[in-house]
C-alpha cells in the first residue's frame, strides 16, 4: 500500500515575474501566477485528488496559492497548518536584486554560487535592516537566533527537516492525504530528503511554479514513484526556465 503526497510550487510571484530575488519579502502573485494556480487546482481535481490537511508557508503567494486550489478543489475547510519552516530560502542583502543586474555587478559566477551552491550563503542583512525577519510580527515569537539573515539551501534543509518529521510525517502516518504549499527551495530542500540527492547534485534541480509533484511513498515514507501532474514537456521547459533565471 502507499501513500500520496503532493508538494505545490506557489504560483509565479510578482517578483519572479521581475527576476527580483524574493525570499522572506512578503510578494503577492502575478496575473501569470494566479492562472497557474488555478490550472493546478484544475490538474488536481480531474485526477481525482483530494485532501484531508495541507501544509503551507506564512508567506502570501504560498498561502494564496494553496487557497486559490483548495477553493477549485471545494476543500477549503480541510485544516491548514501553516509554519516558517516551510518559508523560501531567505537570500540576505539579494533580496529584491535584479538577478540579471547582480550577476552584471558581482559576475555571473559569483551569483550562481550564492544561487545555487549548497553551503555558500548570500551576504547577510544587518539586523538593525527593516527587512531583517526579527522586525516582522509574523516572527516575533520566535528565539531571536534562528531567525535567518541569509541562508544557503544546507541552512534550509536544517530547518526544515523538523517540520517535516513532526508535522507532515505525523499526517502521513495517520493515512490523511496531505498537500504541502511551499517554494523553490523549501521544496528543493525536502525533495532532497525524499529522494536522497546529495549534496553536489542538488543544486541541478530546478522545481517549476505552479505543478503539482506528486510522490508514492512506501509504508516506510521512502519514494516508489514521482511525477507532475499534466503534460511532462510543460513541466520540464518551466523547471529549465527556472534554471536561467539570472541570465534573463
Amino acid at each position: 500500500m502507499t501513500t500520496k503526497l503532493v508538494l505545490l510550487r506557489h504560483g509565479e510571484s510578482t517578483w519572479n515575474l521581475e527576476n527580483r530575488f524574493t525570499g522572506w519579502i512578503d510578494v503577492g502573485l502575478s496575473e501569470n501566477g494566479l492562472a497557474e494556480t488555478k490550472k493546478a487546482g484544475k490538474l488536481l481535481a480531474d485526477e481525482g485528488f483530494d485532501f484531508d490537511v495541507a501544509h503551507c508557508s506564512l508567506l502570501r503567494r504560498s498561502l494564496l496559492t494553496l487557497h486559490l486550489v483548495l477553493d477549485g478543489l471545494d476543500r477549503l475547510w480541510i485544516p491548514v497548518k501553516k509554519h516558517w519552516r516551510l518559508n523560501e530560502r531567505h537570500y540576505g542583502a539579494l533580496q529584491g536584486l535584479n538577478k540579471k543586474e547582480t550577476a552584471e555587478r558581482h559576475g555571473a559566477e559569483q551569483v550562481h554560487l550564492w544561487r545555487r551552491s549548497y553551503d555558500v550563503p548570500p551576504p547577510p542583512l544587518a539586523e538593525d535592516d527593516p527587512l531583517h525577519p526579527k522586525h516582522d510580527p509574523r516572527y516575533r515569537s520566535l528565539a531571536p537566533d534562528v531567525l535567518p539573515a541569509s541562508e544557503c539551501l544546507a541552512d534550509v534543509v536544517e530547518r526544515m527537516l523538523p517540520y517535516w518529521h513532526d508535522a507532515i510525517v505525523p499526517d502521513l502516518r495517520e493515512n490523511k492525504r496531505v498537500l504541502v504549499s511551499a517554494h523553490g527551495n523549501s521544496l528543493r530542500a525536502l525533495v532532497k530528503h525524499l529522494d536522497g540527492i546529495s549534496d553536489e547534485e542538488i543544486p541541478g534541480l530546478n522545481i517549476p511554479t505552479g505543478i503539482p509533484l506528486v510522490y508514492e511513498l512506501n509504508e516506510d515514507l521512502r519514494p516508489v514513484a514521482s511525477r507532475y501532474l499534466g503534460d511532462p514537456d510543460a513541466a520540464r521547459k518551466a523547471a529549465e526556465a527556472v534554471a536561467k533565471q539570472s541570465q534573463n
